[in-house]
């Protein structure tokens, strides 16, 4: 049996290093896509804040191909050379 395709929403806050957002939509699509752009629209101007809508078999999966929100190396990866864009 093949496993349904979930949906997670997450919000990483470079300002904070940190996930301040972490959402699980299963397999409904469609309210991820709308809170994905909600949340988008909440922060078009703030450069330091990532919003990401991933598609997997499950979060665990999730924090292994995107572990760089979970373990704050994103943090640490802000490059000095892309502040500001």
């Amino acid at each position: 049996m093949v496993s349904q395709i979930q949906h997670f929403l997450l919000v990483f806050d470079h300002e904070k290093g940190m996930l301040v957002g972490k959402h699980n939509f299963g397999e409904d699509s469609t309210a991820a896509l709308v809170e994905y752009m909600k949340c988008e629209e909440r922060h078009r101007d703030n450069k330091m804040m990532d919003i990401v809508l991933i598609g997997s078999d499950s979060l665990e999966t999730v924090m292994v191909t995107h572990a760089n929100y979970f373990d704050g190396s994103a943090a640490k990866a802000r490059s000095k050379y892309l502040a500001g864009i």
